[in-house]
């Protein structure tokens, strides 16, 4: 079975660091998301991205993307507790410029066809659809899905981006 199907609520979540060991930081945490799932984790390769609305000097990303069926009882909103937490145990200080460079991020992408727009949580993540270090890997695990909100597929989303972000794959 595989785990992109129609029963089960895919939650997409993207990964960046930009601190510190970068690599092993995304390694880590993608080991430490299985814990979230009920199936084997979709894993993208891991891509080094250029900074995107970061501040001045800010260093290149090591970002990925990840796939996942949550257990019954979890919602957006304890998906997104725990991987707040998750980044504060990696090391993350608080938020006091946007977009600093951090040791984990953590981007709660999709969450099945749930649709929030709070204070705490917009669903899907509101920007994306517009960024290649979310749709470039994610296109490896999931290129026929298709967001919340969006008419095309991950695949035709990130044929027609237009953006200036450089990716690499990383061996």
């Amino acid at each position: 079975m595989s785990l992109l199907t129609p029963a089960a609520p895919i939650t997409v979540i993207a990964l960046g660091s930009n601190l510190g060991e970068a690599r092993e930081n995304i390694l880590r945490a993608m080991g430490r998301l299985q814990k979230f799932s009920d199936q084997p984790l979709l894993k993208s390769s891991l891509w080094q991205t250029s900074p995107v609305d970061c501040p001045p000097d800010s260093p290149p990303f090591v970002n990925a993307v990840v796939a996942l069926v949550p257990a019954a009882a979890e919602t957006p909103e304890s998906i997104l507790a725990k991987l707040q937490a998750m980044e504060k145990e990696f090391g993350r200080p608080p938020k006091k410029v946007l977009n600093a460079p951090r040791p984990l991020d953590l981007d709660l992408i999709a969450f099945g066809r749930e649709t929030r727009n709070t204070r705490e949580l917009t669903l899907p993540h509101p920007r994306a659809h517009g960024r290649r270090f979310v749709l470039q890997p994610l296109s490896e695990i999931a290129p026929d899905l298709v967001l919340p909100g969006q008419s095309m597929t991950v695949a035709e989303l990130l044929g027609a981006l237009e953006t200036a972000e450089i990716l690499v794959r990383l061996a």
